[in-house]
């Protein structure tokens, strides 16, 4: 049985990761390791502190000890901190918003980002040109805060959370042929943003869930 061991700095990714991954992943073993003063630390910093880093090595080191195949990263505001760490480690990470990325800046010119927090804007934007970069693409990034957003979520307001969101959505949706939410606590938005502005939309969960599964098949672990 092959095991996965997801990190999150947050609450609240994990109920929409479980299903997720016992629908694309019959058979395997998901341990969750959550932190939340990560993401508070990094919010209250404005971005990925020296300590933000050493935790996350540390809890990258218990999923080797928990026996992990594959650690999946959950945090876009984080993202790049495990692409310093990666090889410190001999089993592979995967970043939930990388194959989104890929996708996006594939297939899209005018790309529109969305964020609920500024700590996740510019790594989802570096991450986007990194991967247009790659493909010799040409992409053009507009982006958009949901000013309040997170904090309503957290809070127990998901229908302010949602209001937020879709009003940073009409100031960028002109703009874009296509919109990013940049973490993924937000996919609960996607068909509701595609319906109300006519544009395709990507959330991270499911895409790294099969990126997730991808590497498990490439490693010859899945099925498990």
């Amino acid at each position: 049985m092959a095991t996965v061991v997801a990190v999150y700095t947050g609450q609240g990714l994990s109920k929409r990761i479980g299903p997720l991954f016992r629908e694309e992943l019959p058979g395997c073993r998901l341990v969750n390791i959550i932190d939340d003063s990560m993401i508070a630390d990094v919010i209250q910093a404005g971005g990925v502190t020296t300590a933000v880093v050493r935790r996350l090595v540390q809890y990258y080191r218990h999923a080797e000890d928990i026996g992990a195949d594959l650690i999946l990263n959950t945090c876009s505001s984080v993202g790049e901190a495990a692409d310093r760490v990666r090889s410190l480690f001999n089993i592979p990470i995967v970043k939930i918003d990388d194959d989104m990325a890929r996708q996006v800046t594939k297939n899209f010119n005018q790309i529109g980002v969305l964020a609920t927090l500024p700590t996740t804007l510019d790594p989802t934007r570096q991450l986007l040109q990194r991967e247009a970069d790659l493909q010799n693409r040409n992409v053009s990034v507009v982006d958009a805060l949901a000013v309040g957003a997170y904090q309503a979520l957290i809070s127990g307001q998901p229908e302010e959370h949602d209001r937020l969101i879709y009003e940073a959505a009409k100031s960028v949706a002109k703009k874009a042929d296509v919109l990013v939410l940049a973490q993924g606590s937000m996919a609960r938005m996607e068909k509701a943003l595609s319906d109300e502005t006519g544009l395709p939309v990507y959330a991270s969960p499911r895409l790294g869930i099969m990126a997730v599964r991808a590497e498990l098949e490439r490693q010859g672990k899945y099925p498990c």
